[in-house]
């Protein structure tokens, strides 16, 4: 249930939308957006509002603190990268903030409304290239 070290993990596409997020987990943060219009929290990155429509967008630092709403097994890996380490935990995370994202989580055990936390520790950073989280 760990992420491996000597990994080549697929890599995510950086665009003009994505790069300041990807920027923030390589340095250990969970960066969201917020509208500066309607106020509200936006996961995924996108260079428009899905509330108002503005293209009004700022950075914010997550908390990285969030509960699972549902997850599934991984038993087949959809990428060698994977083999060694399923099954793997895929998450839907409601976020302190409001939104939802899906992640990995790092765990043995998993159940709907656990309380989960980003696991922002150097090695996982270094290892993956996207926001993995761990049991609070």
């Amino acid at each position: 249930m760990s992420v491996t070290e000597h990994k080549s993990y697929p890599q995510p596409v950086e665009d003009t939308d994505n790069t300041e997020y990807l920027e923030g987990w390589r340095h250990g943060s969970l960066l969201l957006q917020q509208c500066n219009s309607c106020k509200e929290v936006i996961f995924y990155p996108r260079s428009m509002c899905p509330h108002c429509w503005s293209d009004s967008l700022a950075w914010i630092k997550a908390s990285g603190r969030g509960t699972v709403v549902s997850y599934s097994l991984i038993h087949r890996p959809n990428h060698p990268s994977f083999t060694d380490e399923v099954p793997v935990i895929l998450a839907e995370i409601k976020l302190e903030e409001g939104t939802s994202m899906l992640a990995r989580v790092l765990t043995e055990h998993i159940h709907t409304g656990m309380n989960v936390e980003l696991a922002d520790d150097p090695e996982s950073v270094r290892k993956y290239p996207l926001p993995i989280f761990r049991p609070s």
